[in-house]
């Protein structure tokens, strides 16, 4: 199994449980987490990220993801997300790992996907 996919199946992991263990498992302590490429509030550092993780969804997401690239610094992964009774999202997210596996920077691409036309 690849670096990326090892860190994408954590970051699933955390999305689900929430558990502030699991998401430490997969940011570094002074991670940055950047929710569009030019974010002028990023979440830093990892107990930012925590407490932004532990924020109640809208809806139970549904996703899929997979791992478009990478090498030993930096996975791409493409994916959706839908929110049922909300909003629709395509994504492509940048994983920087630090040496131990963990993400030290992420930043999400994403654009709200047009909803299905009414049948």
């Amino acid at each position: 199994m690849s670096q990326t996919q090892e860190w994408l199946d954590g970051y699933v992991r955390a999305w689900r449980s929430k558990d502030a263990a699991d998401v430490r498992a997969i940011f570094t302590d002074d991670a940055e987490y950047l929710f569009q490429p030019d974010d002028p509030e990023p979440a830093l550092g990892i107990d930012a990220i925590v407490e932004m993780w532990a924020e109640q969804e809208r809806s139970e997401p549904r996703f899929a993801f997979h791992v478009l690239i990478e090498d030993e610094r930096l996975g791409i992964v493409k994916g959706t997300v839908d929110y049922p009774g909300f909003d629709s999202y395509s994504n492509l997210w940048e994983v920087w790992f630090a040496a131990d596996g963990r993400a030290k920077r992420f930043v999400e691409w994403y654009m709200k996907r047009s909803a299905p036309p009414a049948a």
